[in-house]
């Protein structure tokens, strides 16, 4: 019962967040609206501007009776306009002209610079979007020996809207009344309305939006299966491997320590038991290593709950949803990377506990506040859209330090106290040992770019779907997939970076802790890699723009996935480490 109330305040809360006031249910007669959003070439779908960029005219009505936007909306730059159209619930509306538009030169090249690059639009009815096109050319003729090319610009909309109750489930736009685009003409805009009774549910209304062919794919399915094979594959080689390796260094040591003191030391030590004494020591810059496994603690889990969240709510289904929540659970997580990061610290000497909590708080917002801004100012300059106001920087700066630094700070103190004590299976030297010379095939610089090959060979098909979502017009629904697929790049990369530090401690290099975190998080640079190979082969995005704010967005997400990935490498390793050396005897 008190699992079923905390579940209920959360949905409320990502509920409330979301600041949808429309319930979604009408009367007859009643009024409906209609959201002019964004406009902005095809092949750059996150390049869009307000759609009154455009000289479109607006409709006779000047007045609504509600209106809603979110802190989501204001971030992924979806501008909410009202089109200034009579729409009532169930009732018709002839073909009506509702406003004329004057074509001045001004107006005549943004709407055929608009035409020439593919131009669309979207628009919402209750929360349901449309699209449609600017205008389209013809086939190139000869005027005067000249090849020549026509421009027109649809002006009449037909609104075909399906009702099933006192829900509207269906919305189709239909673009006509092609006009000739030349400068001084006056060009009428018209609209129609029809209603329709549909036997779609209203629960169903969004599936006529998702593309079950591209995402279920047998391909998808295929991608998915051998993953898993790959899985069970090295899951059941790694153990193998292991277990008889460690097997045979098990007796090689009860052996050496049934030698005298003289016998030992003539005889041929070497193998991961010579570093026991250094192996637990403190990583270089530990305050930077712990915020780094702190967030990634964090990042795994926001990407967790918002997963199951997805699955459970389809959150993918409500304008923005998907966004408000992330940035709930991340705000609401906060003291899970503060006690992670905070008893790592602790556990490793750290006496600046609060320089690692400020770091841990702010590592990751911080970078992405500043790619944001960048971004900012680039989509400033060219009035875009994307262009986040001044307001929401406000509250996106309130989150952060009045949410998510307290509760970074309860979670460090709780960390420091419950689990802030070292225990480790063995006591370290107070002299380092030197490392000796290994062949170069052992050098982290060499382990650490090879570890990520395996993680990202299990993902990168998912990955391609992700990107498709993202960058062209899919929405992303199989979040069972990803689910998945997320198990998968879990155990995957903890093999990896086992077999790894197994082998870097063969050869007496106690250097494990950044190498393991690198070696996971190196799956993230093979994303970033495919993200170019992808730009160039499988999109057709163009202009400044368009370009930096693809490539500034891969490297947040990588660098989120190789924090992620790092700290399960990192986790997988250190259970492997503290397991071989508790069970070892050392003198």
């Amino acid at each position: 019962m008190m699992n079923y109330k905390v579940v209920s305040v959360i949905f409320f809360l990502i509920s409330f967040i979301q600041g949808d006031e429309h319930n979604h249910k009408y009367e007859d007669n009643e009024e409906v609206v209609l959201w002019v959003s964004t406009v902005g070439p095809y092949h750059n779908r996150q390049e869009t501007y307000s759609y009154y960029s455009l000289p479109f005219c607006t409709g006779p009505k000047k007045s609504i009776s509600h209106y809603h936007e979110t802190l989501s909306e204001n971030l992924q730059g979806i501008e909410l306009d009202f089109g200034g159209l009579d729409m009532d619930f169930k009732s018709d509306v002839k073909k009506t002209a509702y406003c004329e538009i004057d074509l001045n030169e001004d107006g005549y090249n943004a709407f055929l610079y608009a035409v020439k690059n593919h131009y669309w639009y979207q628009m919402y009815i209750d929360d349901l979007p449309v699209w449609g096109i600017v205008g389209e050319s013809d086939m190139p003729g000869k005027e005067q020996g000249k090849e020549h090319t026509d421009y027109y610009l649809w002006t009449h909309k037909r609104f075909d809207i399906g009702y099933n109750d006192k829900h509207i489930v269906d919305v189709n736009l239909t673009s006509e009344g092609k006009v000739k685009l030349q400068p001084g003409i006056k060009i009428p805009l018209s609209y129609e309305v029809v209603w329709k009774a549909s036997p779609i549910k209203f629960a169903d209304r969004f599936e006529k939006y998702l593309d079950p062919n591209f995402f279920q794919h047998r391909i998808h399915w295929f991608s998915i299966f051998n993953s898993f094979m790959m899985v069970i594959f090295l899951v059941g080689l790694v153990s193998m491997i292991l277990m008889r390796t460690l097997r045979k260094d098990y007796a090689r040591y009860s052996r050496e320590d049934d030698l005298d003191d003289l016998e030992r030391d003539l005889g041929d030590e070497y193998g991961w038991k010579q570093v026991h004494g250094d192996v637990f020591r403190s990583p270089a810059y530990p305050l930077l290593f712990s915020s780094l496994v702190g967030t990634g603690y964090h990042v795994g889990f926001v990407v967790l709950a918002v997963t199951l969240f997805t699955i459970v709510g389809e959150l993918y289904t409500e304008r923005g949803s998907m966004l408000s929540t992330a940035i709930f659970v991340y705000a609401a997580s906060a003291p899970v990377n503060g006690y992670f990061g905070g008893s790592m610290y602790s556990q490793y000497g750290g006496r600046r506990w609060i320089k690692q909590l400020l770091c841990g708080a702010f590592l990751l917002p911080a970078l992405v506040c500043g790619t944001a801004l960048m971004i900012n100012m680039i989509a400033i300059s060219y009035h875009a859209s994307r262009a986040i106001p001044f307001t929401s920087m406000l509250a996106v700066a309130a989150i952060g330090i009045f949410v998510i630094l307290p509760l970074t700070l309860v979670g460090a103190l709780l960390g420091r106290a419950l689990a802030g004590q070292p225990e480790v299976p063995c006591r370290v030297n107070a002299v380092p040992r030197p490392i000796p010379e290994k062949r170069w095939f052992m050098e982290p610089a060499v382990i650490i770019p090879l570890g990520g090959v395996l993680p990202f060979g299990s993902i990168f098909i998912e990955m391609y779907f992700i990107f498709t979502s993202f960058w062209a017009y899919k929405i992303y629904y199989v979040y069972g997939f990803m689910l998945l697929v997320f198990s998968i790049l879990l155990v995957v990369t903890v093999c990896v970076t086992i077999v790894a530090t197994y082998f870097l401690l063969n050869a007496e290099d106690y250097r494990w802790q950044w190498t393991s975190f690198l070696s996971g998080a190196s799956t993230a640079g093979y994303v970033y890699m495919y993200s170019f190979y992808y730009f160039f082969f499988k999109t057709k995005m163009y202009g400044f723009f368009q370009t930096c704010f693809y490539f500034s967005y891969m490297m947040l997400f990588s660098v989120a996935l190789g924090i992620m990935c790092g700290t399960f490498g990192f986790l997988g390793t250190n259970a492997f480490v503290r397991k071989i050396y508790s069970t070892v005897k050392i003198d």
